[in-house]
């Protein structure tokens, strides 16, 4: 038997700026591919996408990512306001999440077709009457499974509404003043805000009067002990049921709650919800806001000091010891995360001083640095903002892949030096460049019209029009057991 063992791949760099930078690869077969590239600064780009398609467009107008499976494409014009995707499923697309059209490639083939144009036009064709619509609003429609509901009508909305969810009807005409509830032993009458009750004989019972001060809503009417709300507001609010107590007074400034299952808690509050205090099973509270807060509950520490200015708070998730600290929620903004099992490891960080930097290490040798980033901390889990948008603002990018492999960027690539095991490069644009690696070292001025090169043990040699950069070869170590 016979094994591989391959040194780490190359990457080489190719800077005509501001026309084109490249980023380039050598596969372990000696084959050489192009990783990434941008023009015109950042604005004209392509890159190789973590699952292995690629992503290419002018930023931030226009974006295509293909995936590596080659059946879906996505294009986007001006994220967000334009969106279309395309794969072995159907069709997609969306005008800033106003107008969506979801269907077919083939306006023939047999699947479920949508367009939507928000909020006057919805409709669905499945091509059976019980389950398609087309509706206006709030002239007149008929929607089924659409926004929480079974079905709703509609005619001249609010003159006429008709809601049906579970059984239960609720007809409001006009709403919200006149409505009526029936369908499933479910009856109710309402003209707001002067009166109105529903029930369910058994399991419910709700009423109130001259909407919202009074009212009395009451729950698991078959339970020994039904949950019960009632309040006259402001001046009180009570809720019960078997397992707690909680009154208001002056509703909601002054009040306490007492709950024996299913965790043990009590609470007292003066101006709420500035004077808290509380304490149980599984939650404390120590709020003297806005000055002090203290609370733990389902695992999770947070502090506020001089709210909203300073919030620390902490949990364990997924074997993650976590602490994220926070300056007015984002102008600073760090979140920390080290195993709950071996802290004695590198931890992970992630950190942004608003609009200045944003920094991020895995903890495992990678590291990243880019100055200025007003949008990373506000959209830190949107990856076409990231793709479309940050590098816009990239005036210098540090980027670390592995322990010694460092690449540094300064406005835009127009600027770049990046240090490598055995290799080191340097470019200010095509002005002047500089590769030194276990083959040569080369010099080079105006992209390779002319400069000089050096192999190991030789002297300087001129050139003239070479624009190649030889990028050491992936080397093999065979070994036998």
């Amino acid at each position: 038997m016979t094994g591989i063992l391959s040194s780490p791949v190359w990457s080489a760099e190719r800077n005509y700026w501001p026309f084109l930078v490249e980023q380039t690869v050598t596969e372990s077969d000696g084959t050489e591919r192009v990783d990434s590239w941008q023009g015109l600064g950042p604005l004209l780009f392509g890159k190789t996408l973590p699952d292995g398609g690629q992503a290419h467009g002018f930023r931030p107008f226009y974006l295509l990512q293909q995936r590596a499976s080659g059946q879906a494409v996505e294009r986007y014009v001006l994220y967000p306001l334009y969106f279309r995707r395309k794969d072995s499923s159907g069709l997609r697309w969306s005008f800033f999440d106003v107008v969506n059209y979801d269907g077919p490639q083939n306006p023939a083939a047999p699947r479920i077709k949508r367009l939507d144009v928000w909020p006057f036009y919805f409709s669905r064709d499945t091509t059976r009457p019980d389950s398609s619509y087309h509706a206006v609003f709030p002239i007149y429609g008929s929607v089924v499974n659409r926004f929480g509901q079974d079905r709703m009508r509609w005619t001249f909305f609010p003159l006429y509404g008709r809601f049906e969810k579970h059984g239960v009807v609720t007809t409001t005409t006009p709403w919200p003043i006149l409505k009526t509830v029936s369908g499933e032993d479910n009856r109710g009458f309402e003209l707001w805000p002067l009166f109105g009750y529903r029930e369910k004989p058994g399991d419910y019972r709700e009423q109130f009067y001259l909407w919202p001060l009074l009212y009395k809503n009451e729950a698991n009417l078959a339970e020994p002990q039904p949950a019960t709300k009632w309040g006259f507001l402001p001046f009180y609010a009570r809720e019960q049921s078997a397992e707690s107590i909680s009154e208001s007074y002056v509703w909601p400034l002054f009040g306490y709650t007492h709950r024996t299952l299913p965790t043990r808690y009590d609470e007292t509050r003066w101006l709420w919800p500035l004077l808290v205090q509380g304490q149980g099973d599984d939650r404390r509270v120590n709020r003297w806001a806005p000055l002090y807060s203290h609370s733990v509950s389902r695992g999770v520490d947070k502090t506020w000091i001089m709210w909203p200015l300073l919030r620390e708070a902490k949990w364990t998730d997924e074997g993650l010891a976590q602490t994220k600290t926070q300056f007015f929620y984002f102008i600073y903004w760090s979140l920390r995360q080290r195993s709950a099992a071996h802290p004695e490891l590198p931890p992970a960080q992630k950190t942004h001083l608003w609009p200045l930097y944003s920094y991020w290490d895995n903890g495992a040798g990678r590291r990243q640095l880019q100055l200025i980033s007003p949008l990373e901390v506000l959209l830190q889990h949107n990856d076409l903002v990231r793709l479309a948008y940050f590098p816009l603002f990239a005036l210098y990018r540090y980027e670390q892949r592995t322990p010694g492999d460092v690449r540094h960027s300064l406005l835009w690539d127009a600027v770049t030096w990046r240090r490598q095991p055995g290799r080191k490069e340097f470019h200010v644009g095509p002005l002047v460049g500089y590769v030194s690696d276990h083959q040569q070292q080369r010099v080079a001025l105006g992209g390779g019209l002319l400069g000089l090169t050096r192999r190991p043990g030789k002297a300087w040699r001129p050139f003239v029009f070479n624009f190649t950069v030889r990028t050491p070869r992936t080397r093999s170590l065979a070994t036998s057991p």
